[in-house]
């Protein structure tokens, strides 16, 4: 009985094997077309990061005629950014090609199914800033390349330092002492940073904890490990300077372009703000009179947070391999010493900090670099939108008078159980 089983079921089995082998070949040139798709593609990225990649992309598209990158320009606030892109990504469009994310993004986007892991090898790592490259990965994946890096840094009047006599502020006691002197003295704003009640107040928010010797979550996103008499303490420093009067009120509605803008004007004696806010200053009302420093903490030099753009390939995309091409071209050394020379973003590439030429031209680069290299990353968190949208809710709140009603301790203890639960959620 058995042995005449044995040919009808090899005669079978060829049947059977067709279908099968159909499916895996069909799958196979699916698997090809997702990872090998070329053509004209877009790169979409936010405003701030625009205004001199026109070039870089006429370069690119000079050698690569059948191959054009777009550029498709998003908002300057991270918060909208990030709402135009998910929209599109959930709709899994193919508009989307090359994505320009805020270094926090990763974790969200790659969780979600956004974008796709890329291969180490295909991009020099090794030439990066290492804290820089650490925003890139999740669960031990690539998911993006680094594009531009970014740490707050304390933009000052360096010629009314002079005249009374004050040195950079390295604590927020000389800070405090200093923008209130000033104040008083020249009729400005003593002090301000991004204080609307977006991605940015998370920012400077993070910025005091850190710089108080606290953090808000784990470095994987998945603790809230925020001690409490810290993040009061970095919460007090930020009401401290509205209640007092050396933070102007209206800097609650500060982005980084108002608090840049207020700065240029001669408004104000101290701002927080991103680097590439410094080539604009160059041509100001303040020009000649202003000088950087790293952001000053409770008791010595504070720690600012990282920031930046990674450059992504959309899951969505049907021009993958050319995407991914044009990152690794896109963030050649070449191209990042123009990222630095015409667009005063920070490059990623470690020695370009070191190049004399460079430093003549951009005297902040060793702070810069000392800033980034002790920056703290924001959580990779694939929750981080909500993490977010929950700081900034309760410290805007906080800052906003009359500050009898608010008492830090409360507000911080609320916002620990706030994340939480947003944690726990996951």
């Amino acid at each position: 009985m058995v042995r005449r089983l044995i040919p009808v079921a090899l005669a079978v089995l060829p049947v059977l094997l067709i279908p099968l082998l159909a499916g895996c070949a069909a799958a196979g040139a699916r698997e090809t077309e997702r990872f090998g798709g070329t053509g004209p593609f877009t790169l979409v990225i936010g405003r701030p990061a625009t205004a001199y990649l026109q070039s870089l992309l006429d370069r690119w598209n000079q050698t690569h005629p059948g191959e054009r990158a777009t550029l498709l320009e998003l908002p300057e606030a991270a918060d909208e950014q990030r709402a135009q892109m998910v929209a599109n990504l959930q709709a899994k469009s193919d508009r989307y090609d090359v994505l320009g994310l805020d270094v926090i993004w990763t974790a969200e986007f790659a969780d979600a199914g956004w974008i796709l892991p890329l291969e180490r090898a295909m991009f020099p790592l090794d030439r990066f800033l290492p804290p820089v490259v650490d925003t890139a990965v999740y669960r031990g994946k690539l998911w993006a390349v680094p594009y531009t890096s970014n740490a707050g840094l304390l933009f000052y009047r360096k010629d009314l330092l002079a005249k009374e006599g004050f040195k950079p502020p390295r604590t927020w006691g000389e800070l405090r002492d200093q923008a209130s002197a000033l104040h008083e003295k020249y009729g400005i704003g003593g002090y301000a940073g991004q204080f609307l009640a977006y991605e940015g107040l998370t920012v400077n928010f993070a910025e005091a904890v850190q710089s108080a010797g606290g953090q808000i979550l784990s470095p994987d996103g998945t603790k809230v490990t925020m001690d409490v008499a810290r993040a009061k303490a970095g919460l007090d420093f930020l009401v401290g300077g509205f209640r007092e009067g050396w933070i102007p009120p209206e800097s609650l509605s500060f982005k980084e372009d108002e608090a840049q803008l207020a700065f240029e004007e001669g408004r104000l004696a101290f701002a927080r703000n991103w680097p590439h806010t410094y080539g604009p200053a160059t041509t100001s009302a303040v020009a000649d009179k202003f000088g950087v420093t790293r952001l000053p903490g409770a008791d010595g030099p504070g720690t600012a947070s990282l920031g930046g753009y990674n450059l992504a390939v959309s899951a969505f995309s049907k021009r993958q391999k050319s995407a991914t091409e044009f990152i690794r071209y896109f963030t050649s050394l070449e191209n990042q010493r123009r990222v630095l020379a015409d667009g005063s973003f920070p490059p990623v590439w470690a020695e370009l900090y070191d190049d004399p030429g460079l430093i003549k031209r951009f005297p902040y680069l060793p702070v810069l670099k000392q800033s980034i290299l002790t920056a703290r990353p924001r959580p990779a968190s694939a929750n981080y939108d909500q993490v977010s949208l929950a700081i900034a809710s309760a410290v805007s709140n906080a800052l906003t008078p009359p500050f009898t009603e608010h008492d830090s301790h409360d507000v911080v203890s609320s916002l620990k159980g706030q994340l939480e639960e947003i944690i726990r959620a996951r």
